[in-house]
């Protein structure tokens, strides 16, 4: 199973990343183990220092920017 990690501090940015996720799943029909992850501790062990950062499978994908619900479904094709 897919496993994705929206990094953030819990911005506006952040949940808008979180709800393109989701609707990106729902586009997909795939199921994935979606985790935001908030906690100042856990995102510096990703080595982040910009939000929100998008992590599938233990991958950064995106960081520093909010990615369009379009450009998830093609990395979560991929």
């Amino acid at each position: 199973m897919t496993q994705i990690k929206v990094l953030g501090p819990g911005c506006a940015k952040c949940k808008i990343t979180y709800n393109n996720v989701m609707e990106a799943l729902k586009q997909t029909h795939q199921d994935a183990q979606v985790e935001k992850i908030e906690d100042i501790e856990t995102l510096l062990k990703y080595n982040i220092m910009t939000t929100p950062a998008l992590v599938i499978n233990g991958e950064i994908k995106v960081k520093g920017r909010v990615p369009q619900t379009s450009e998830i479904v093609e990395i979560l094709k991929n």
